[in-house]
């Protein structure tokens, strides 16, 4: 899988999108998404979850299109619709993008380029603003709150601009307990949530990462205060509230949520320290109803530095892609540390490269291309691409195929597979299409890693590629399974796969065996 995405396929999907746009200008506002032959929907719907009933306003903003990513324009002010974040209509959706470092410590990353690049090119569509409260000229521990208090609302109106979610973080850490600044939290949100309420796009974070003993009754009293603050400003916009022991006692939560309504419970995790229990642990009140956001992760260890694991963080992502729960990633910033996703080096603020990106950085990057969105922009310097000459031209009864959205079904020894042609578009003389994968086990015996080998006729290039290793070998395509997606229990299936292909080409019916 790329880690980055060639500037010449983005600057393609670009042009299309501009096409688009024009075609359905009205019916789906702010979704961007590859113009595409009558086909049947990109099979993206069954990664947010079955659709929740919901009652939406008559003035709703159109919900996003199977596959397209989530924001404001599109989905509207959210809502909890039991365990899941939903649209203004109630169709499930999943934030996904980053948090700010400090705002006292790296203003800097609060800038329109740079939001707009995190939407554009990043694939983003939620920013988190983390204001601590006590560390580093924090708000209550002799911090400048005039400029902080800027530094939050530009940092709201930039994403407003860029058409970004944005998250007002109260970072507790050193202080412990948020009871040990109620008041002063109980002014800034009063304060903040009357300036934003005409906003659809902000959701407010009351209390990072309660620790040291604090208990999660003492959450709850808290929460008590902070809400009916927010609410009688904004009486509907989504809260998320921190949980005991740095936001990992989740399973307290659903044991005794709290009688409110839009809210969610935080989760945090860092994956060379976090592993399986607590994933466990966040899977498990989530099926017992409590809604949760992941507002802070890493890939290295619970410091914030130190060892990655990348095995780890993969499986994190794909349990909450599973159960379709919203996350940002820590930290915008070039400190020298793992968890900054930009490298010492980089002074940039804006405009970067794939250079300027630390390994949680570049990471990252795959991550917010992983799911097959589509997004505009793409960085310099990126990644080339594979390409292959696997037999003749397609014919015009595949393309058709193709853009009918028909799905054609082999075998590769033990496992089936199906290709769904989820989108086709086409472009400067080629043709680009978005595949759609599933994997089963018709064996007998679970496996720990599946192999696909799909035949293919024309000219290839694979554009991108996500939840397997893709590659080309002769008139073959072979798709490999990563760490987190191999087991397979027999008759299970694996899902949520996928590749782009640009040229003429498209998987053919098989079988091969072998």
């Amino acid at each position: 899988m790329n880690l980055l995405i060639g500037s010449r396929f983005w600057d393609v999907v670009r042009a299309t999108l501009v096409a688009a746009a024009l075609v359905v200008a009205g019916c789906l506002a702010g979704c961007a998404q590859p113009a595409a032959e009558p086909a049947a929907q990109p099979e993206m719907v069954a990664q947010q979850g079955a659709p929740v009933e919901g009652d939406g306003a008559e003035d709703e903003a159109p919900s996003p299109a199977a596959g397209a990513v989530a924001t404001p324009s599109s989905a509207g002010a959210l809502q909890v619709v039991g365990a899941r974040l939903c649209d203004q209509a109630g169709n499930p959706v999943q934030l996904r993008g980053v948090s700010t470092h400090g705002l006292a410590w790296y203003p800097g990353y609060v800038n329109p380029d740079f939001f707009t690049e995190l939407r554009r090119d990043w694939n983003a569509n939620v920013v988190r603003l983390a204001m601590y409260t006590a560390e580093n000229g924090g708000w209550c521990e002799g911090g400048n709150r005039d400029e902080l208090y800027s530094l939050v609302r530009d940092g709201v109106s930039f994403a407003t601009e860029a058409d970004l979610y944005a998250i007002v973080d109260w970072h507790v850490l050193s202080d412990a307990n948020p009871l040990a600044h109620a008041d002063e939290a109980a002014e800034f949100f009063g304060r903040i949530s009357a300036d934003l309420s005409a906003n659809n796009n902000v959701i407010y974070e009351i209390c990072n990462e309660p620790n040291n003993g604090t208990t999660w009754e003492d959450v709850k009293a808290y929460a008590a205060r902070i809400i009916p603050i927010i609410r009688a400003n904004d009486p509907d916009t989504v809260i998320i509230v921190g949980t005991p022991t740095w936001c990992q006692d989740v399973d307290q939560a659903a044991a005794a949520p709290l009688d409110a309504g839009n809210v969610m419970y935080a989760l945090h995790f860092y994956a060379a320290t976090h592993q399986a229990d607590l994933r466990d642990r966040m899977a498990a009140a989530v099926r017992a109803g409590l809604p949760v956001f992941v507002s802070e992760f890493g890939i290295c260890d619970a410091s914030g530095n130190g060892s990655i694991d990348r095995a780890s963080a993969d499986a994190w992502v794909a349990t909450m892609n599973e159960l379709g729960i919203s996350y940002a990633c820590w930290n915008l910033s070039n400190k020298d540390e793992a968890s900054a996703l930009f490298k010492s080096t980089c002074g940039k603020t804006s405009g970067f490269t794939a250079d300027d990106l630390s390994e949680e950085g570049t990471w990252l990057w795959d991550v917010l291309h992983s799911k097959g969105e589509s997004g505009a922009g793409a960085m310099s310097a990126a990644a080339g691409t594979e390409s292959a000459t696997a037999g003749s031209a397609a014919s015009a009864n595949d393309s058709s195929a193709a853009a009918a959205g028909g799905a054609q079904h082999g075998s590769t020894g033990t496992f089936d597979w199906t290709a769904t042609a989820a989108d086709r578009w086409e472009t400067g003389g080629q043709t680009f299409f978005r595949y759609v994968i599933t994997v089963t086990n018709k064996g007998d015996s679970a496996v720990t890693s599946w192999n696909v080998r799909l035949p293919l006729s024309g000219t290839v290039t694979i554009s991108d590629s996500w939840n397997a290793i893709v590659s080309i070998d002769g008139a073959e395509l072979t798709l490999d399974s990563v760490s987190y997606n191999g087991m397979l229990a027999p008759q299970a299936t694996a899902q949520d796969i996928g590749f782009i292909l640009s040229g003429n080409a498209l998987p053919r019916s098989g079988p091969i065996t072998g």
